[in-house]
């Protein structure tokens, strides 16, 4: 059987060529780009991807478009900060061709930050959703982030035994920028589904998503990085709250 993999990528000039390389035995890869204004679709097109440009409008849509515009009936999705491993694409090979297979997969991510792998706080095993499915099992709702899913199969989904590497943030800037991004779009998505929020509520929130990951997820363990993640994970749920509430209240107004 054949293999379609698709990245999603913007402004992923400096992460983009290694993701490639590492699902360089697909027999397709799709990279769903939307008008970066980097050399992220020049470096693309140079390592044999096909780029197809999908405006933004979220990252459940975006999700929906690219795997619209993959060939094959197996999909394999990666984001630009993820790496397939040796052993992962020999788990995808050996799924593809078996004629027994399910029709989707999670896989496990091994995530690197601060010199060193994260063995808690979440971070591992960590699976995000199915990233091995038959094109037609598989849709996202139109979610800002964070997106929601529907398997489409009688049959249930199927998990890796070897993982993938993901490194999500190079230093501390990228996590702040993320964390920034990732709000406004999480306070849109509570918007569209009918929350409501006070400053009291992202206060509450935000201590509960530290405490969760640095304690009961044993994020304790990993040291600085382990705290980091924690902390930054307070800010990005508090500010996801408090930019709810400041959109109710008209606050961002001069």
């Amino acid at each position: 059987m054949k293999l379609s993999v698709y990245i999603i990528a913007y402004n992923e000039s400096e992460k983009i060529k290694d993701a490639l390389k590492s699902v360089s035995f697909a027999d397709e890869v799709v990279v769903a780009d939307s008008f970066s204004t980097d050399d992220t679709a020049r470096i693309a097109e140079e390592h044999g991807a096909r780029v197809v440009q999908i405006p933004f409008e979220g990252f459940g849509k975006l999700r929906n478009d690219a795997i619209a515009a993959c060939s094959h009936d197996w999909i394999f999705s990666l984001d630009s900060d993820e790496r397939c491993t040796e052993a992962a694409q020999n788990e995808i090979l050996g799924i593809i061709n078996d004629e027994n297979s399910l029709d989707a997969y999670y896989i496990p991510r091994r995530n690197y930050f601060m010199g060193r792998w994260i063995r808690h706080a979440g971070f591992y095993p960590d699976y995000r959703q199915p990233q091995l499915f038959r094109k037609s099992a598989l849709k996202f709702k139109p979610d800002a982030v964070h997106e929601r899913y529907e398997v489409i199969s009688e049959k249930p989904c199927g998990y890796f035994k070897a993982h993938i590497n993901q490194i999500p943030f190079k230093n501390l800037e990228e996590l702040l920028h993320k964390g920034n991004r990732y709000s406004t779009l999480g306070a849109e998505k509570l918007k569209m589904s009918g929350k409501t929020s006070g400053m009291l509520t992202a206060l509450a929130h935000g201590f509960w998503a530290a405490f969760s990951l640095y304690f009961l997820k044993l994020g304790c363990l990993d040291g600085w990085a382990g705290f980091i993640i924690a902390f930054a994970n307070f800010e990005g749920t508090f500010y996801k709250y408090a930019k709810l509430h400041f959109k109710e209240k008209n606050l961002d107004r001069v």
